[in-house]
């Protein structure tokens, strides 16, 4: 079966943004004891998404270079980290040998991974799947994966930094830029292809696809937040003001 257009494009980006940025980033993020959320940190000691790890199978959908799964690891998890970029994958490998933490890649698109259903406690996924896969698609794979009573827990752009970017400059303004009605894929002029849903649309896909929703935890950044260098795309001072982050916790019925 052939793979969906934006698979190639997304997997393109990647390979190109691992080969200028990743590198030097991935290391620091492995080095990291504390898991941060999103753009502006926001410290998983603050927010206990993801609760004790401690002997949980966890699989990550869009790993990227995997520096989440590292951390899982740490916390003496079981974690499985897939994604569909081998030039990531690489990165993550190399990441692997430099620091003696070990866990299984796997090479995949995450909305049909080629691993037994029911084979973990926790789907976890950081800017990964949750917007490089189309949300009808990798939202019922990770049901699928899920063990009853297992945890799915996902960090997002909020809708209204979606509706509210501007290409170029790359940028997000104080005013509407696009329509939430029809809101689903949408194509960037780099040639990447992301799905963001508007608020009823997710809660409606999750709820449908057999979940039962915990928390949804809307991220702003903190008063002394500064741009991030590299992720400018929204300003400290936007994101004081409105979520540029959300994280969706749901659990698989037991």
């Amino acid at each position: 079966m052939s793979e969906p257009d934006y698979v190639a494009r997304n997997r393109d980006l990647w390979t190109t943004s691992n080969a200028e940025y990743t590198g030097p980033a991935a290391a620091r993020a492995w080095a990291e004891d504390e898991l941060r959320w999103g753009v502006f940190g926001a410290p998983e000691q603050e927010i206990g998404v993801l609760g004790d790890v401690a002997g949980l199978d966890v699989i990550e959908l869009g790993c990227g270079t995997a520096y989440l799964s590292a951390w899982l690891a740490k916390q003496g998890a079981r974690p499985v980290a897939v994604d569909v970029t081998p030039a990531q994958l690489e990165t993550a490998r190399a990441l692997q040998l430099e620091t003696g933490i070990a866990f299984p890649l796997v090479e995949a698109n995450a909305e049909d991974v080629p691993l037994p259903a029911a084979s973990f406690d926790l789907v976890v996924s950081e800017f990964g799947a949750s917007i490089w896969c189309d949300s009808f698609k990798w939202i019922p794979e990770a049901h699928r994966l899920l063990r009853p009573g297992g945890r799915l827990v996902f960090l997002r752009s909020s809708p209204l930094v979606i509706l509210c970017a501007v290409e170029e400059p790359d940028s997000t303004s104080e005013t509407l830029q696009r329509p939430q009605r029809g809101m689903h894929r949408i194509e960037w002029s780099d040639g990447g292809v992301e799905f963001h849903l508007a608020h009823g649309d997710m809660l409606r896909l999750l709820r449908d696809t057999g979940f039962e929703i915990e928390d949804l935890i809307e991220l702003f950044a903190p008063e002394s937040a500064e741009t991030h260098p590299y992720y400018s795309y929204v300003t400290a001072g936007w994101a004081r003001k409105w979520p540029s982050e959300e994280i969706w916790a749901a659990r698989k019925p037991a």
